[in-house]
């Protein structure tokens, strides 16, 4: 079936201004990848998926411009003991960053590997599995044109978190990243990542987790207000095993975050959180499809946004069990507190059983602040402003304690506490 005639021309002119990278063990997916983003096109206004979030920008031959922005703060993450990496708009940074040797576990970049490696049996696996029965164009074409990215492979349980750090420079820069992570049967890792990495980014990590592998992913997105981004990650789990990712957004005029879990293997866990602060010409979108497909599996998506000054939040979240998935567990909860009347929220939770014997549920709700709480408070000299800042962290204390080490939950609360002070003076 042709594509229509906006679609294919802003497909078109995006793919011609794109170089594909030739060569080496990547080059069949990459351009299975080209064949499937030519088939389904750039995703339009009109698309299911995108009728809350308009792409337009994101399929622009070249990246808007998004002036840096200069934090005078220390870096998030950067008082603990870990792994760094670095990419500055989208190239790495060698010497801002660590030698990759790591007890547990081996690294490689996506640029440097040209010989058959391990990772040759994932890339692009997971996102093309993914497409069905929701097409996701960005990932497509992030798996053909991904300039660079890690390859991760855990092989036991190494003693620190791999940090990478995307930091954003140039002001059209237009970065595209692609991350495979495999873990092993009863390994565990811990990837942090944070920064803006661009002014227009597009980002993938396909994770395969083995039977009782355990894989945690912590994610504060940068400042930078007038930058742009879209990422995914596919998440494939084995028996027993388990992920859990929390996503921390402040500050971005565009950001879509994508999430699409499977699970294939009986009395696995997947956590899906994310909580997000927004103010003015802010558009967050959270975007989830997870799949069970084996028995007595248990999932969680928790996802709070704080929307003000006309800013704009956007979920779309869907369980789907599948005939064979008995005893699931599935809990989804999509939240946003309005700190005024411009502000909107709009949600499209989604459950779809095939199976009889299953606990799932689903709840989306939105309101402002509770006055009879604000009073409380105020009554005992906390001033209206403190207040309010007090009952927002507590509103989006759910979808942190999702994140399983309480340092890491402590250091991302303190960064929220930051910026709705900074937002207050």
């Amino acid at each position: 079936m042709a594509l229509p005639q906006a679609k294919q021309t802003a497909t078109d002119a995006r793919l011609a201004a794109l170089t594909l990278p030739e060569g080496g063990w990547s080059a069949p997916a990459r351009r299975d990848a080209l064949s499937r983003v030519q088939a389904m096109g750039l995703p339009g206004a009109r698309d299911e998926y995108w009728k809350f979030t308009r792409p337009e920008t994101l399929n622009a031959v070249e990246a808007p411009e998004a002036e840096a922005f200069e934090a005078h703060e220390a870096p998030i993450f950067g008082e603990r003991e870990r792994l760094q990496i670095v990419f500055v708009d989208g190239v790495f940074d060698a010497e801002a960053s660590d030698d990759f040797s790591l007890e547990g576990v081996e690294i490689a970049r996506l640029a440097d590997v040209a010989d058959i490696h391990w990772a040759q049996d994932l890339y692009g696996t997971l996102e093309a599995k993914g497409q069905n029965p929701v097409q996701r164009p960005y990932a497509a074409l992030n798996t053909a044109f991904a300039t660079d990215g890690l390859l991760i492979h855990v092989t036991g349980k190494p003693s620190k978190p791999i940090h990478i750090t995307y930091t954003h420079k140039e002001t059209r820069s237009d970065a595209i990243l692609h991350h495979v992570v495999k873990v092993d049967a009863g390994c565990e890792a811990t990837i942090l990542e944070n920064g803006p990495a661009a002014a227009r980014f597009n980002h993938v990590i396909e994770a395969d987790i083995a039977e009782g592998g355990a894989l945690h992913h912590v994610r504060a997105q940068g400042r930078d207000h007038a930058r742009r981004a879209v990422t995914h990650v596919f998440a494939r789990l084995a028996q027993e095993s388990t992920f859990k990712s929390f996503t921390l957004t402040m500050n971005g005029v565009l950001t879509r975050n994508e999430a699409v879990i499977e699970f294939t293997g009986d009395d696995a866990v997947a956590h899906v959180a994310g909580a997000c602060m927004g103010d003015g010409d802010f558009h967050h979108d959270d975007t989830v499809f997870i799949t069970h497909d084996a028995v007595n599996c248990e999932s969680r998506q928790v996802f709070k946004k704080v929307l003000r000054n006309g800013a704009t939040g956007v979920f779309q979240g869907k369980i789907l069990v599948q005939p064979d998935a008995q005893k699931t567990d599935g809990y989804q909860i999509s939240q946003s507190l309005l700190l005024d009347g411009d502000s909107q929220f709009l949600a499209k939770p989604e459950l779809e059983i095939y199976a009889d014997d299953v606990a799932c549920s689903h709840g989306s709700t939105s309101g402002a602040i509770d006055e009879d709480s604000l009073f409380y408070l105020r009554a005992r000299g906390v001033p209206r402003g403190i207040a309010e800042d007090m009952m927002t962290i507590a509103f989006i204390a759910e979808a942190v304690q999702e994140i399983e080490d309480e340092s890491l939950r402590e250091e991302l609360v303190d960064r929220v506490e930051a910026w709705l002070a900074r937002r207050r003076a």
